[in-house]
């Protein structure tokens, strides 16, 4: 007799094959069978009328500054996923030796963080045993924080050794993958060649290479260009993040940006992108300054808005990226520091500034000013049709590039976090069929875990990991709005993890059953 059984649904696998009638039985954290037959077991799960699906693979998550204060993960739990991929756009909570160096270059709130650990292996414990398994990278922020600091410089050739042996320590502790992010300080001052050193480390280590790239807007094909050559000298695998392009006069170049993907893996690049299915992206304010206005930092930052003529510079240059990359009726503030209180929140920058009598360039300024460069937002700056022109891609995988793990919460933060996978397959699937729901699964399970060596996950078959996530296709959607995010998803009914229900008739059970996944894993 098996330990759990779900019967009466119909399997849809990952692999993209059609969906058969077809009962799970599970013994311990393993797939045991995949029946025809009605199957026993000690306890019964009825899918009638639903899927049956491996368990969703988040493979773009900043969920590794938010899940050790936030284990339930039930924003997680209740779309389907089951596993988070962290590290991502070059930042990640290890490694370092100066924790106030590594906090002030984070995007993300990060008070609620013990910081117990120093290294990859000291995480592991912080964050194992959640709901939801997670599988770690290196993000080359960290690594070049560890090393230079946050200077405005290139590493000496010792220097980007040590940064290399960073690389490949983490690796040896179980990371799946090295990021980076080049348009967030300190990695937005690495060059080309930096970038190629540290890819060529982390290949020689086995690790995927993910890369929020340096440019999404004017010179995104460039940036694809850079990602790739990276990838092709060092024989890397490559992740292209969350492929976009931001901004009016950008929209449409997702197109010549899949042909430069396909034109790589014709060549034998192992590239491929994700996506996440909204029109507006979510960052820190502080992004979307000139590099050198945060050479040293938020608190240098901070000392430049204080000088009159260094504030107006940074203030012409953000100005001069509105109706080009930034709309600033779309530049919302999202989230301010934990506790801050603030009429700011849900006011685009345009907005804010007709309420104090200020353009829209200073009145950013003046929110980081309030707020000591801490603040977050969500940039309403892309095209619905690109967002289908990716999703529809082969070699594209679903991504939320969320982090919120809880329910309730303040702000308005993106709406991601909590509907990533339950809006691809209630709107995109099922009332605009944009994908079939086989391949938006294996969107969501084969094709991540591919990517980062996870060889018994992401497909649902007899001897693989028991991560998996059942569903009505007839009912399942996202609630969270940009103007109302605090709702979870509806439509998943079950959802185990290694074996254990995490959410049974819809509701969370409590149980934490995650591990930290290895390539091997």
């Amino acid at each position: 007799m098996f330990d759990i059984v779900i019967n009466g649904g119909e399997v849809v696998d990952g692999t993209g094959a059609p969906r058969r009638r077809c009962n799970v039985g599970i013994a311990g954290d393993r797939i045991a069978e995949l029946s025809a037959d009605k199957l026993a077991g000690r306890r019964e799960i009825d899918a009638t009328g639903q899927i049956v699906a491996p368990g969703f693979i988040d493979l773009h998550s900043h969920a590794d500054y938010t899940l050790e204060g936030d284990p339930a993960a039930v924003t997680q739990i209740h779309q389907g996923a089951t596993t988070l991929v962290t590290g991502n756009c070059g930042h990640s909570p290890f490694p370092f030796t100066d924790l106030d160096l590594i906090r002030r270059a984070s995007i993300i709130d990060d008070r609620a963080m013990s910081w117990k650990w120093r290294d990859a292996a000291g995480f592991q414990d912080a964050v194992g045993g959640a709901a939801v398994n997670v599988a770690l990278q290196v993000g080359h922020n960290a690594v070049r924080l560890a090393v230079l600091g946050d200077a405005d410089r290139a590493p000496t050739a010792a220097e980007l050794d040590r940064m290399c042996a960073l690389v490949r320590t983490a690796a040896q502790q179980g990371v799946v993958g090295f990021s980076t992010g080049l348009i967030y300080a300190p990695g937005v001052f690495a060059d080309a060649a930096e970038v190629r050193a540290l890819v060529a480390a982390a290949a020689s280590a086995g690790l995927l290479y993910s890369t929020h790239m340096r440019n999404e807007a004017a010179t995104l094909l460039d940036a694809v260009r850079e990602a790739i050559e990276a990838a092709e000298l060092a024989g890397a695998r490559l992740e292209i993040s969350h492929l976009k392009a931001m901004g009016p006069e950008n929209h449409g170049k997702v197109v010549e940006a899949l042909a430069l993907i396909d034109a790589a893996r014709e060549r034998g690049v192992d590239v491929t992108a994700d996506v996440y299915p909204y029109t507006a992206s979510s960052t820190s304010l502080v992004s979307r300054l000139s590099p050198w206005a945060v050479d040293g930092g938020k608190d240098a930052l901070l000392e430049r808005l204080a000088d009159l003529a260094t504030r107006e510079r940074i203030a012409a240059e953000l100005r001069a990226r509105f109706g080009r990359d930034i709309d600033p009726e779309g530049l919302v503030i999202a989230d301010l520091p934990i506790g801050a209180e603030s009429a700011d929140i849900g006011l685009s920058v345009a907005e804010i500034g007709r309420r104090d009598g200020v353009d829209p360039a200073e009145a950013a300024l003046r929110v980081l000013d309030r707020h000591s460069a801490n603040v977050t937002i969500v940039n309403h700056a892309m095209s619905e049709a690109d967002v289908d022109a990716v999703l529809q891609h082969p070699w594209v995988s679903v991504a939320s590039d969320g982090w919120i793990m809880t329910e309730q919460g303040e702000g308005r933060p993106h709406p991601r976090s909590f509907g990533t996978f339950a809006r691809v397959l209630g709107r995109y699937v099922r009332e605009r069929g944009v994908v079939a729901l086989e391949d938006a699964v294996r969107k969501m399970t084969a094709l991540p875990a591919a990517r980062i060596g996870l060889t018994d996950r992401g497909v649902l078959a007899a001897g693989r990991a028991a991560d998996v996530a059942v569903f009505d296709p007839a009912t399942i959607i996202d609630k969270s709005t940009f103007e109302q995010p605090w709702q979870l998803a509806t439509g998943c009914s079950a959802v185990l993890v290694n074996g254990v229900p995490v959410l049974l008739d819809g509701n969370p059970t409590g149980r934490t059953s995650g591990k930290v996944l290895t390539p091997a894993a």
